[in-house]
């Protein structure tokens, strides 16, 4: 019998981060057990697929963001202040057909006043998120609405911590994404296999067994806040000469240890990235918007936000920041073997002044549908390690807000909000049959959107609205059938996918608070 010469998943990851060269990963050849857990199983890391996550911390206006024009319940007798006017033509949003509106021409960017048509019939868009039109119009953007999940926390602590951890009305505190990359056995040979960049490590990132990377500013991630060739040089070769050293194994020392030969590898990755102001030059590939200048897609300063007029701006000013951080996460993506980056954006929590077609809530959501925008442009452009077809794009926010508005023109916490899930393999308007990129906000859903006093809107204690889908779902099938993990995997990654009454495969009641819920809305 021949000779056959097999290459373990094992050694497939070694040898192919390994033969990244000078990257510094030679020092990795201890490595704890925990972190080479269920090596044989599933293909995440190996398959090319990556996802990008950005976590919109307090809690965005899902009703304000898609909008559902033809619930009669829905008014500005309910939204004086925050209403977003619709556009007076008859049957202007009875339309099934076209996709979404894109209004050019304009005086301004976001001059125009009314919510945008989505082609659905029945939902509509803030007109600030008008840059989401193309992605969608391209089949590349489905906005999964009514998300929650049992028992709703309106506590942002408790929620956020719920959303992160995929296991709601627990005390766990580790993080989804943290036991993704557990099971995949990434851990076991790549430094910086997810890495967050904001201003703490998220709970999607923390647990017991591994050290994932978080960092604020890519631009100061050295050795030393103010680097020096000769200090650093010599730190570095501390580092590397104390964990050469030979120890008796004691709690906690190979984590230890593991982070200390992490961080060798990863200032070895990130010298080889320009992450400073000058190397931000990737700009869309056509004259965006209807003018003739070819915007920046990552607006970092007030020169590279849209064409560099007031007027033509595509965020806020305040949200130079958040596109640095955004410009990080996506280009860690693309030159390294990273597999889950993300960042946060914050402002979400609109109890006071909301704003309605300009004001916070209007910036906010700019700084949405351009990140996506700009996401997709770049790494349409910029294929290095990923395209943009083997990308995943997913918003997360702990809850959505009351329909009704408060007294002081904002909204309060409420229950079930929206997600965006973006990328090129994302089933989208005009794919797999889709004659629509929204979920749960139409005429035709499986669990219908009930208009008026008595609907959705008012489902849940006669002011907030009610879910029907559950995150952990729309997570699920990108964790299974975009990274590639096995069903057995993702029912350790997600524990809600090994009960059968929490519903999260297929419609049923919950076993939870006998809500029904979709299942999974297949979205990848």
């Amino acid at each position: 019998m021949p000779y056959i010469n097999t290459i373990t998943r094992r050694d497939f990851i070694a040898r192919s981060l390994r033969a990244g060269a000078g990257l510094g990963l030679a020092a990795l050849t201890r490595v704890p057990p925990f972190a080479c857990r269920a090596l044989a199983d599933g293909s995440i890391g190996l398959n090319g697929k990556k996802l990008l996550f950005i976590f919109l911390r307090g809690a965005n206006d899902a009703l304000n963001s898609c909008i559902p024009v033809k619930d009669g319940g829905f008014t500005s007798a309910i939204r004086p202040n925050i209403w977003i006017p619709q556009d007076p033509t008859a049957g202007f949003y009875d339309v099934t057909t076209g996709g979404c509106e894109f209004p050019t021409g304009l005086g301004s960017t976001f001059a125009h006043t009314n919510a945008l048509r989505l082609g659905n019939g029945f939902a509509a868009l803030h007109p600030s998120l008008k840059f989401l039109a193309p992605v969608y119009n391209a089949g590349d953007v489905l906005m999964v609405h009514r998300v929650g999940y049992p028992n709703q926390s309106r506590s942002h602590f408790d929620s956020q911590a719920y959303w992160e951890s995929g296991d709601p009305n627990t005390l766990l505190r580790q993080g989804i994404f943290y036991r993704t990359l557990i099971e995949s056995g990434l851990l076991a040979a790549n430094p910086i296999a997810g890495i967050s960049i904001q201003s703490a490590l998220p709970t999607l990132f923390k647990g017991n067994n591994a050290a994932i990377t978080n960092i604020s500013d890519p631009t100061r991630y050295d050795l030393l806040g103010t680097p020096t060739p000769a200090s650093d040089q010599k730190l570095y070769n501390a580092i590397l000469n104390g964990n050469a050293a030979r120890f008796a194994d004691k709690r906690s020392r190979g984590l230890l240890q593991l982070s200390y030969e992490n961080l060798i590898s990863s200032l070895d990755l990130f010298a080889t990235i320009d992450f400073d102001e000058g190397g931000n030059t990737f700009t869309d590939d056509v004259a965006t918007d209807g003018g003739s200048a070819h915007y920046h897609l990552f607006p970092t300063t007030g020169a590279k936000n849209g064409g560099g007029t007031t007027a033509s701006y595509v965020v806020d000013a305040g949200a130079y920041s958040f596109f640095e951080q955004l410009k990080a996460a996506a280009l860690i993506l693309n030159k390294t073997d990273a597999v889950i980056a993300g960042t946060e954006m914050g402002g979400f929590d609109t109890h006071n002044n909301q704003g309605g077609i300009t004001g916070d809530h209007a910036d906010l959501q700019s700084r949405i549908a351009w990140a996506i925008y700009g996401l997709r442009k770049y790494f349409q452009s910029n294929a290095d390690k990923v395209s943009w077809n083997n990308l995943v794009v997913v918003t997360l926010t702990e809850f959505g807000r009351t329909t009704v508005q408060n007294s002081n023109s904002g909204t309060d916490h409420a229950e079930a909000g929206l997600m965006w899930v973006a990328g090129g393999g994302v089933k989208g308007y005009g794919k797999a049959g889709r004659t629509s990129g929204v979920i749960a906000c139409g005429p035709s859903d499986s669990i219908p959107w009930t208009t008026g006093p008595g609907g959705v809107m008012f489902g849940v204690a006669g002011r907030y609205l009610q879910r029907c889908v559950d995150y952990r779902s729309v997570l699920g099938e990108i964790i299974r059938d975009h990274l590639g993990a096995t069903q057995a995997q993702l029912d350790r990654i997600i524990p809600g996918y090994a009960v059968g009454g929490e519903h999260l495969l297929s419609t049923g009641p919950s076993s939870v608070d006998g809500t029904q819920i979709l299942g999974e809305v297949d979205v990848v």
